[in-house]
């Protein structure tokens, strides 16, 4: 029986969108990343990946769990 490995993720289930940079205040990413993130390769996602850390810091204050979330997305990118 084989399992496939899981998708990595960079969700902290915050889940809640910033109106003024249309990025989810928690992970950093689109709604249109978060949707499609199941169809996506993992090069695609760690292209996404990658881009995050610059949207966190983006949102400032803004920001859920500022740590938590570059510590989850250095974990989804194996660092």
């Amino acid at each position: 029986m084989s399992y496939s490995k899981p998708i990595k993720s960079p969700c902290l289930r915050v889940c809640a969108v910033d109106g003024c940079a249309n990025v989810c205040r928690g992970c950093g990413r689109t709604l249109k990343e978060i949707a499609g993130w199941g169809r996506l390769n993992d090069d695609e996602r760690d292209a996404v990946l990658r881009e995050l850390p610059a949207r966190i810091d983006a949102l400032g204050d803004r920001a859920s769990a500022r740590e938590e979330a570059l510590a989850k997305i250095r974990e989804a990118l194996g660092e």
